[in-house]
């Protein structure tokens, strides 16, 4: 029966013959090629990245770019803000503001304002959270009373601080009151102290979000590293320098971005405590403050939707250049490709 079941060989082992007929119906089908299941599980993937990011992407474009474009399309014309726009200028508002002396004034505050945010915040928030990564008592406490002037409305942050810092505000009489009445001033209208005012009140206010970001990228910091620098004789200041500071790197980096774009949109805190007026007799206006005084309150909204345009494309170009030569490295080593 060697034609179905094979022959024995020399050694006692039976090779294999023709295959019998019921033998294709019992076999196990091949398997899918490598290939073709790379390209379904890669298919699935962007799918799944699509359904996830339409919402994000949807809302992007609705509250964010489609605005920009209104805006832009708008700052060709002469237009107060009712109405098909009909009166055409073509560039002479861009032009308008690059020229005007008054841009040029708010564009140096808010360089100004972003300049001292990152002098001051930086090393102070960097200072209170290696203080409050130690192990003290009351630490959660100190975190929490730190973290609060963040949540705290900008609107009710700017009505208390201006309450407080005017001629017969709170600071004045403190200072009467502990023999200190010399140091009297108006800390809001004093063009050699209103920006220094302003400073004061954005580092109370968003320190807090500073050091809970330094916090974070501490506590990634692998304690290994510490013990070894210590074993190895290293001081404590050695160690911060060479090598807290150094892996604290991509958060200092990052929250100094969130500051930076911050500082050129910056408009609640200087409106509500110094108004449009103020503010620029005070040198505390901004390009938000010079939009709304030159657009809306001027009742040519084309030229206020201008200046929004210049506003964003600063912006952008300070990102997109922040981007190319400090966050390089950070995005470069988060970015990998995957496989399916």
């Amino acid at each position: 029966m060697s034609d179905t079941l094979g022959t024995d060989t020399a050694d006692g082992r039976q090779s294999q013959g023709t295959p019998r007929a019921g033998d294709a119906a019992v076999s196990a089908p091949p398997a899918p090629p490598r290939a073709a299941a790379h390209r379904r599980g890669r298919a699935r993937m962007r799918l799944e990245i699509a359904v996830l990011s339409a919402p994000a992407i949807i809302t992007f474009l609705a509250f964010v770019i489609f605005p920009v474009a209104l805006a832009a399309y708008y700052g060709f014309y002469r237009w107060k803000g009712y109405g098909d726009p009909t009166d055409w200028v073509g560039l002479n508002n861009y032009k308008l503001i690059l020229t005007d002396p008054a841009f040029h004034d708010v564009l140096w505050h808010n360089g100004l304002i972003l300049v001292l945010s990152l002098v001051i915040q930086g090393p102070l928030a960097i200072v209170l959270a290696l203080l409050l990564n130690q192990r003290i008592r009351g630490r959660s406490t100190i975190r929490v009373l730190i973290f609060v002037p963040y949540i705290i409305s900008e609107v009710i942050v700017g009505t208390g601080w201006s309450l407080m810092l005017q001629s017969n505000g709170a600071v004045n009489d403190l200072l009467r009151s502990i023999g200190l009445g010399s140091l009297e001033t108006d800390w809001i209208a004093d063009p050699d102290l209103a920006i220094w005012t302003l400073m004061v009140i954005i580092t109370w206010k968003y320190i807090g979000f500073a050091v809970i970001l330094m916090l974070a990228g501490l506590q990634s910091i692998p304690d290994e590293l510490f013990e070894a620098a210590q074993i190895d004789g290293a001081s404590y200041w050695q160690i911060q320098r060479r090598i807290t500071l150094p892996l604290l790197g991509p958060t200092i980096r990052i929250w100094a971005f969130l500051s930076i774009i911050g500082s050129l949109q910056l408009f609640d805190l200087v409106y509500i405590i110094w108004g449009q007026y103020v503010s620029g007799t005070a040198g505390t206006s901004t390009m938000a403050i010079y939009m709304l005084a030159q657009g809306r309150n001027a009742g040519n909204y084309g030229y206020g939707s201008a200046v929004a345009v210049v506003m964003f494309l600063i912006s952008l170009g300070v990102a997109l250049l922040y981007q190319r030569f400090v966050l390089r490295r950070d995005l470069k080593g988060a970015v990998t490709e995957g496989t399916v």
